[in-house]
C-alpha cells in the first residue's frame, strides 16, 4: 500500500519555499508519491480558502522533479478539456523525462463552468475532449512520429509513458477507466462503499482480460486513531487498492509537517 499526500500549490502556502519544503519533507520521510492540484481560472466568489491562487501543477512538477530524486509525482487530477492535447502531451512528457519517469498522470473532465468559460471550453463534449486526449496521450508515447491534424511530427523526448488515472466517482469514470485508462482517482468518503467500488472494478478488470488497475483513491485520513485507519487501509489494500492520496488542505507548515509524521508513521505499520 502505498501512501501520498497533496502539497500546497494553491492558497497562501505555495510559495517556492514552502513547496520545497514541502516536497522535500514528505521525500526524506519515505512517503511514496505527493501530489498537486489544477484550478486555472479560479471565480472570485469561489476563491475562499486559495484567494484564487493556483500555481499550474505541471509547472509545479517540473519544478519538483530537479530538487526530489525519489519520490513520484502527480498530478489530482489534471483537467485536460481544459488544455491543448499536444502541447500538454510535450509537457507530461518532458516531466517524465526530467523526474526519471517518476509522473503519475491522473486526468479528469472538470466540472467549474466558470473555468470553462474563461478558457473557451465545452461542458457538453467535456468527456468526449477527454477521451480523445487520452487517446493522442497514448499514440505520442507509443511512435517516434506521430500524424496530428493531418501534419506529421517527431515527438521527442518520448520516455515510457506514466500511468493515466481518472478521477472521479460516476459511471462515465469507471468507463472511462475501462476503456482509456490505466487506474482510477475516486472521491468515496463510506469505507465499505469504497471497497466494495475497489472490488467491482477489479474484477470487471480481470474479466475483460486487462491488467489490474492502479486505484489510489483520495483520503482525508483521521490521525485520532491510527490502529483504525492501519486497519482501514489494509482492507482497502485487501479490495484492490494500490496506494491512497491523504486530501486535506493544510493553514499552516506545521500541519503539513504533523501530517507527514502520521502518514510515515501509518506507512510503517502497513
Amino acid at each position: 500500500m502505498q501512501i501520498g499526500i497533496s502539497i500546497n500549490n494553491m492558497g497562501p502556502l505555495s510559495t517556492k519555499e514552502v513547496i520545497t519544503r514541502q516536497a522535500l519533507q514528505a521525500e526524506q520521510s519515505g512517503l511514496d508519491h505527493i501530489w498537486v492540484l489544477d484550478h486555472i481560472a479560479i471565480p472570485p466568489d469561489q476563491s475562499e480558502g486559495s484567494g484564487g491562487r493556483y500555481v499550474d501543477p505541471l509547472a509545479t512538477l517540473a519544478f519538483l522533479s530537479g530538487i526530489t530524486s525519489t519520490i513520484k509525482l502527480g498530478t489530482s487530477v489534471l483537467v485536460l478539456p481544459y488544455r491543448p492535447a499536444l502541447a500538454t502531451a510535450k509537457w507530461v512528457a518532458s516531466i517524465q523525462e526530467l523526474s526519471s519517469g517518476r509522473l503519475i498522470l491522473g486526468v479528469g473532465v472538470g466540472w467549474m463552468e466558470a473555468e470553462f468559460i474563461a478558457t473557451d471550453a465545452s461542458l457538453k463534449t467535456r468527456g468526449s475532449v477527454t477521451n480523445e486526449t487520452i487517446e493522442f496521450f497514448r499514440e505520442c508515447f507509443a511512435n517516434d512520429i506521430v500524424s496530428y491534424k493531418e501534419q506529421q511530427f517527431i515527438f521527442s523526448p518520448r520516455p515510457n509513458r506514466p500511468p493515466i488515472l481518472i478521477g472521479g466517482n460516476q459511471n462515465a469514470a469507471i468507463e472511462r477507466v475501462m476503456n482509456y485508462g490505466d487506474g482510477w482517482m475516486p472521491m468515496i468518503k463510506d469505507h465499505d462503499s469504497l471497497i466494495s467500488e475497489c472490488q467491482d472494478l477489479q474484477r470487471r478488470r480481470g474479466e475483460e482480460g486487462k491488467d489490474k488497475a492502479i486505484i489510489i483513491p483520495l483520503l482525508a485520513l483521521d490521525f485520532s486513531d491510527l490502529p483504525k485507519v492501519v486497519e482501514q487501509l489494509s482492507a482497502l489494500e485487501e479490495a484492490g487498492c494500490t496506494g491512497i492520496e491523504h486530501f486535506q488542505s493544510t493553514k499552516t507548515e506545521y500541519d503539513f509537517n504533523s501530517t507527514v509524521d502520521y502518514l510515515a508513521e501509518i506507512k510503517s505499520k502497513l
